[in-house]
């Protein structure tokens, strides 16, 4: 069964240009910050956020994503320890040395008292399985990636509004299945911050850096032929005569490590 589109309006070429660039041009101005205000934020801007994120797409529309928004200061303060204490294992002896020294230009370690101080924090779960109207319960195809399109989607209507959001993924989460009501049955996939910065707050200056348009699509033209050499894996298209396009880190980034581990 399907219903006409109703909510799509189509606009002039100019008009699609400006929103574009008038779109990139203040996403671009999104910065992970790490000092946060405790000033608080009204819950309706929060929910109008989620509401923003819970229009993402996924496959059969089974949106296998759940937004735990967290406020009561309690909570917050368990969940900061228990994330410190899953980080510091991180830090002290299960990250490869890569990963460090890729994380070192930033200045950031397991300590994050801002996930206290900040108003909201929101825990995302990825869900695995559907129940059916007999309750029999079906696995869902690539829950991460949807859950991961909505997050995307949470982020940008965060920053919209005027809040700032770092992104966290402390290894491992399982301390987020200790939210009360929280179901068993879903799995932390990441931990989000938002709220204002604190009066002065900074941020890294390689963080500046974000690679161009030209290093992160390739775009093949419908009268394009396939290019000799083109091997498809899961996850990159690997050609051998531009091998620099795989992973390619900022400058800045690049010589700290280079710095780091000069036999490599």
């Amino acid at each position: 069964m399907s219903v006409t589109l109703l909510a799509f309006t189509e606009l002039l070429p100019a008009e699609m240009r400006a929103r574009a660039t008038a779109f990139a041009e203040t996403i671009s101005r999104r910065r992970t910050v790490r000092g946060f205000s405790d000033r608080p934020v009204p819950r309706d801007i929060i929910a109008e956020c989620v509401r923003a994120a819970a229009s993402a797409p996924g496959g059969a529309n089974l949106q296998p994503r759940h937004f735990v928004v967290i406020g009561d200061p309690a909570i917050k303060r368990r969940l900061r320890f228990a994330a410190e204490a899953a980080e510091r294992e991180f830090y002290s002896g299960r990250a490869p040395d890569t990963w460090l020294a890729a994380l070192a230009p930033l200045g950031t370690g397991p300590d994050k008292p801002f996930r206290e101080t900040a108003p909201w924090l929101i825990a995302v779960f990825a869900q695995y399985s559907v129940l059916d109207p007999q309750g029999s319960p079906h696995p869902i195809c690539y829950p991460k990636e949807y859950v991961g399109t909505a997050c995307g989607l949470l982020i940008a209507a965060f920053h919209d509004a005027g809040l700032a959001t770092p992104t966290h993924a402390p290894s491992p989460m399982h301390f987020l299945n200790n939210i009360p009501g929280h179901p068993a049955t879903e799995k932390p996939f990441l931990l989000l911050v938002t709220g204002f910065p604190a009066p002065g707050a900074t941020v890294p200056t390689m963080a500046l850096q974000k690679k161009s348009p030209a290093e992160i699509a390739t775009w093949i033209s419908s009268a394009a032929r396939k290019p000799a050499g083109i091997s498809v894996c899961r996850r990159a298209t690997i050609r051998p005569d531009r091998p620099s396009r795989l992973l390619r880190a900022p400058a800045s980034t690049l010589s700290f490590f280079r710095a780091r581990h000069p036999q490599r």
